[in-house]
């Protein structure tokens, strides 16, 4: 028998899987070398370079994309080129308008990271949270992605591969739903996770509300219009309307004029208006009627604005659409006024945006007037146009709605800067003890493994 030489305690294969390599001293020696040092300095490219490389590559692509969805629709007879738009648009304008809020979150989760709040401890996340990095990394894939699917189904529609275009939004749909449920550990499972038990405790408000719930369900409000595109997407997939203009007969079940698009819309004012009556009933604070109250004015709003493709001309003119727009004003008001006394609190107005070290932000907008004038002005008039966007019979001018749909995500957007530290201003005000150390906030450089209490 042959006898093989057993490597010797210095060898780097002798080492426990996770520990550092043990090498040899001439081992050592070779890799300080001035030679070596050198070399691998000169393969390696620099950070900036990458991130310059990146961007070049997003903006040819982006271009591209652009070139190919402009060339696909001048190539369509112009009296069906709206009906074109339209369809395209229904189809991908809810994941585009996604996109845009993930991007704004992390925007919101950067700003929080440099500044006094502590929005880890007000959602009460653990170390393993998404930050701000990872957020935007996931809102890049989906600017990628969501456009060039897009662009796919124009150029192959117009081009009378009417098939392979039906193919493009259900491929992306589905692909979305299966990273959405992926059960393995990819893909972020514990935030995914945690979104989908969320969004569970939302729909079946039976336990107590915390922060993250009905923070996320005042968001889901927001994006009612991009649910009601998406149930609509989805019921023309099924049915196998896409690429046809069958779905728009108003009979058709997937038509304008459905009962399930008001349905929709709603849904999301019931979660909330559910969960502020499970709050009073653990609270037993009268505020939480009113804000429950609040929420059910935007009912009135959705189903009158529906009953136009269901009553005569006529009655809608003299009785229905004036019914319509008292309810829209009170909506707007009512909202307007919680936004800036309840869930903002004028006193905060004096401490939004202070960092804990010199930012150029803290001189820009810390202590401004003209940031708060601005903050309640516009949140008064994307509170006026957000009753255009509930309105049913005012769909059709899609790129209209678009436009409103997305100033309806920037006023969110603005409103979570207040609202989170309105409530971490609570905190602290609760427990005058609490450490507000900047070692409380978890970096990036310390995150573990995902765990099954992951929040987000």
């Amino acid at each position: 028998m042959f006898e093989v030489p057993l490597p010797s305690a210095k060898s780097p294969h002798l080492r426990r899987a996770g520990s550092r390599p043990i090498f040899t001293d001439q081992e050592v020696n070779e890799m300080k070398s001035p030679s070596m040092a050198a070399s691998g300095v000169a393969m390696m490219p620099s950070p900036v370079f990458l991130w310059r490389f990146k961007v070049v590559l997003f903006l040819l692509w982006g271009i591209s994309c652009c070139k190919i969805g402009w060339d696909s629709v001048m190539r369509m007879n112009a009296d069906k080129r709206d009906l074109f738009l339209y369809e395209a648009f229904l189809y991908f304008n809810p994941l585009l308008l996604v996109t845009l809020m993930v991007w704004l979150w992390g925007v919101n989760l950067w700003i929080f990271s440099h500044s006094s709040v502590n929005y880890a401890k007000v959602f009460d996340l653990d170390h393993t949270h998404l930050t701000h990095r990872e957020i935007w990394k996931c809102a890049t894939w989906m600017t990628i992605i969501v456009p060039t699917s897009m662009a796919a189904y124009l150029y192959l529609y117009s081009h009378g591969e009417v098939s392979l275009a039906a193919s493009q939004p259900v491929i992306l749909y589905a692909a979305i739903l299966m990273v959405l449920i992926f059960p393995f550990e990819i893909f972020y499972l514990p935030s995914r996770y945690y979104l989908l038990r969320t969004v569970w405790r939302i729909m079946l408000p039976l336990q107590a509300i915390t922060f993250s719930d009905f923070f996320l369900a005042d968001i889901m409000t927001s994006m009612s219009k991009v649910f009601s595109d998406l149930e609509r997407s989805v019921c023309r997939m099924v049915n196998k309307q896409v690429a046809t203009i069958a779905w728009f007969e108003a009979d058709s079940v997937c038509g304008s004029h459905s009962v399930v698009i008001p349905v929709v819309l709603v849904f999301p004012y019931l979660c909330r208006f559910f969960q502020c009556l499970r709050q009073y009933k653990d609270t037993r604070e009268r505020t939480c009627l009113f804000n429950a109250l609040k929420y059910s004015t935007a009912i009135p709003v959705i189903f009158l604005s529906a009953l136009k493709y269901h009553v005569f001309p006529d009655s809608w003119t003299k009785f229905y659409r004036p019914l319509w727009l008292i309810s829209s004003v009170i909506n707007s008001l009512y909202s307007f006024y919680w936004d800036v006394t309840r869930d903002w609190d004028l006193s905060v107005f004096t401490r939004i945006f202070k960092f804990k070290n010199p930012h150029i932000c803290t001189n820009l907008l810390y202590g401004r007037k003209w940031v708060y004038y601005w903050v309640i002005g516009s949140n008064l008039i994307f509170r006026c146009t957000w009753t255009y966007k509930l309105s049913a019979h005012l769909r059709h001018n899609y790129l209209t709605v678009f436009t409103i749909t997305a100033l309806e995500i920037m006023r969110r957007f603005q409103w979570i800067f207040f609202r989170v530290e309105n409530e971490w201003n609570k905190i602290t005000s609760s427990k005058p003890s609490l450490e507000l150390s900047g070692n409380e906030i978890p970096k990036e450089e310390d995150r573990l493994l995902g765990s099954a209490t992951h929040n987000v």
